[in-house]
């Protein structure tokens, strides 16, 4: 099913091997070669989608079970094969403190989130039909 009305997305350069990407709703990131400072290379903006992706999927069962206000960090990697240009493998590692949680809730919190993420995640599905993408849990027990 189409989206009603879009986001409009573009690159305008701004210098030598120097973008900005820009949305119709205001948003504006720097893109550039490695090693610019301030600006994403277009690896890491795949990482950085696939990784906020996820957590935007998983935001509604975690805030369920943990409140509004808990703290996540989503780390990714994944280093290209320069000789085909591509990645073959992104280690996603959701950092999160469940102390406060039992074993079983802890183990049924995590299984939904994967669920959510399987599910929901458009960034880690569209990749996953040709990427591998691993994901993993970096918890406080």
């Amino acid at each position: 099913m189409a989206e009603e009305n879009p986001t409009a997305l573009w690159v305008e350069r701004t210098g030598t091997r120097a973008y900005t990407g820009r949305s119709s709703r205001g948003a504006e990131v720097l893109i550039a070669g490695q090693g610019v400072p301030g600006a994403f290379t277009p690896g890491e903006l795949l990482k950085i989608a696939l990784a906020g992706c996820s957590g935007l999927s998983a935001d509604f069962s975690l805030s369920r079970k943990l409140g509004d206000d808990f703290d996540a960090t989503i780390r990714v990697s994944g280093d290209a094969d320069r000789e085909n240009e591509v990645y073959t493998q992104l280690d996603e590692s959701f950092e999160l403190d469940l102390s406060e949680l039992d074993d079983v809730a802890r183990e049924r919190l995590l299984v939904a989130v994967q669920r959510a993420i399987d599910k929901v995640c458009t960034v880690g599905r569209t990749l996953e039909a040709g990427t591998k993408v691993n994901l993993n849990f970096d918890v406080e027990a």
